[in-house]
């Protein structure tokens, strides 16, 4: 199993033990399996997200 299927059904099983029943419930699930989601993706290699959490080394420090 990939680490981005992994992450989804780990996302969406915490998820699901944080909210039980109605349609606000449902969107924090979904949420939460976006977020497992992109967790796996970026363990798989497939997104790269050094550009959005100041991963840029090239600049020169003063």
């Amino acid at each position: 199993m990939r680490a981005a299927a992994l992450g989804l059904i780990t996302g969406l099983i915490a998820g699901l033990a944080l909210a039980f029943g109605g349609f606000s419930e449902f969107l924090i699930v979904l949420v939460f399996g976006a977020i497992g989601l992109v967790v796996g993706k970026v363990v798989d290699g497939d997104l790269d997200i050094t550009r959005y959490v100041g991963g840029d080394r090239r600049r020169s420090r003063r």
